[in-house]
């Protein structure tokens, strides 16, 4: 009839309950000498079985409970540390919740989330993610535990953040932590400049995983990074609202897009938007060809044009417009000023009105796609596995559609930038695209 609902020392690995979408094991014995166990209350059950830390149970009506989440243990949980680095972006909280999730239901590991990127690590602010904590955050877009892209500690100054003071290496600061804490592992969230950090970590002797994000797509080692096709999506649906005012006004429209001296955005959102011009970093533009291509369209009745712009383009034997330096920052340099330089040529050189649109901020915000949270999810679950088998030091990556991983040396290394040669370059041009070179195969 009822049985003690127990809380168990050393829960065996049973793969899961049908209320977790996975295979049924064998009910366990209560009587088993194997582990400790403490009766806590009684419930009319019919089986019981223990998963991940969680102890479920059978009910006579056929539905399967949790009766107690996160089972008190009679010996310490190994812990998992985990942060959130870097510019934010749509998909951190799916690797956030899979990686708490399946630290906790998988392997039965505790993990505690520093908040603010690397500030959290340097001042230990923390807190335990839970279950519960992490469940109904799937579809949210930022980080519940926060994010800093200002911060390096192997340079770290207090002025950003108020304070002031010379700047200083906070390698001995974080490893005190990461001990006081018993970590087994660090899991760090970031993009190229977070995973320099994460491989400087690393080499100082702590055991670091690596995940990649960005909206950029930009992280060497990974063919595509989560937050990327979420702010891909946004900027195609600017284009194409765009598209009716440019329309209506017959004016040249200028998106100026995200993506530092990657062109991933810019080109992938410019020919799902039907951008006629592309202006990318790996493909320096002439001035006089862009204009050209809007009075060319023009000629043909075609009265108005859409330009999308990376705020890392360069005019051919020019060097990328700056907006500001952020010192301290393990990204100092900030980008941008470009889709305004493109609209005062386009305006002195074809005497068509142009007017340009500075998306910024809007490409990191809100939900995450689908494909975003599914990737998410992945990466997250990988890096769980990677801290339990024991491959520190690497980085999950996506190649050729699988999941692996690689040394963190790697996305430390550069930034990966897109190949002149890249086959969605070569359809672009096919369909009429210019992207401001004197090379074309028809006019869009």
């Amino acid at each position: 009839a009822s049985i003690p609902i127990l809380d168990v020392a050393d829960p065996p690995r049973h793969r899961g309950s049908p209320e977790m979408g996975m295979g049924v094991s064998r009910p366990s014995s209560t009587g088993d000498a194997r582990y400790s166990l403490r009766p806590r209350m009684v419930a009319p059950v019919s089986a019981a079985w223990v998963v991940g830390g969680v102890y479920w149970a059978g009910r006579r009506d056929g539905t399967t409970r949790a009766l107690a989440k996160e089972v008190l243990m009679s010996r310490p949980r190994k812990r998992i540390g985990l942060l959130t680095s870097g510019g934010d972006c749509p998909g951190i909280n799916a690797v956030i919740r899979a990686v708490t999730k399946t630290a906790i239901v998988r392997y039965g590991y505790e993990v505690v989330g520093f908040e603010d990127g690397f500030l959290g690590l340097i001042e230990d602010s923390h807190r335990v993610l839970s279950y519960d904590s992490v469940s109904g955050i799937l579809a949210t877009g930022g980080t519940i535990l926060g994010t800093s892209n200002d911060v390096n500690p192997f340079n770290f100054t207090r002025t950003t953040k108020g304070g002031g003071g010379e700047p200083s290496d906070q390698t001995d600061t974080i490893r005190e932590v990461y001990r006081r804490h018993e970590l087994e592992a660090l899991v760090c969230v970031g993009g190229d400049g977070s995973m320099t950090v994460a491989h400087g970590l690393a080499d100082a002797g702590l055991n670091v995983v690596g995940v990649p994000k960005t909206i950029d797509n930009d992280v060497l080692g990974t063919d595509l990074t989560f937050g990327f096709d979420t702010a891909v999506s946004i900027i195609t649906d600017a284009i194409d609202r765009l598209h009716t005012t440019a329309m209506s006004h017959h004016r040249v429209m200028v998106i100026e897009v995200m993506g530092r001296n990657a062109g991933w955005l810019a080109l992938t959102a410019g020919a799902a938007g039907g951008g006629d011009i592309v202006l990318i970093p790996e493909i320096p533009y002439n001035v006089e060809t862009v204009c050209n291509r809007v009075a060319e369209r023009g000629r043909q009745g075609r009265r108005f044009s859409i330009v999308v712009v990376a705020e890392g383009a360069t005019e051919r034997g020019g060097q990328p417009i700056i907006d500001r330096h952020v010192d301290g920052s393990p990204e100092p340099v900030r980008l941008g000023g470009v889709g305004r330089a493109i609209v005062g040529h386009v305006e002195r050189l074809t005497r068509t009105d142009s007017r340009v649109t500075v998306l910024g901020h809007l490409q990191r915000g809100g939900p995450p796609t689908a494909a975003d949270r599914v990737l998410g999810t992945v990466y997250g679950r990988k890096a769980v596995d990677m801290v339990v088998g024991g491959e520190f030091g690497r980085m999950a990556c996506m190649t050729d559609f699988r999941i692996g991983s690689v040394d963190l040396s790697t996305p430390a290394g550069g930034q990966r930038r897109v190949p002149t040669d890249h086959p969605l370059i070569e359809a672009a041009r096919g369909v009429g695209v210019s992207f401001g070179d004197e090379r074309s195969e028809g006019s869009g």
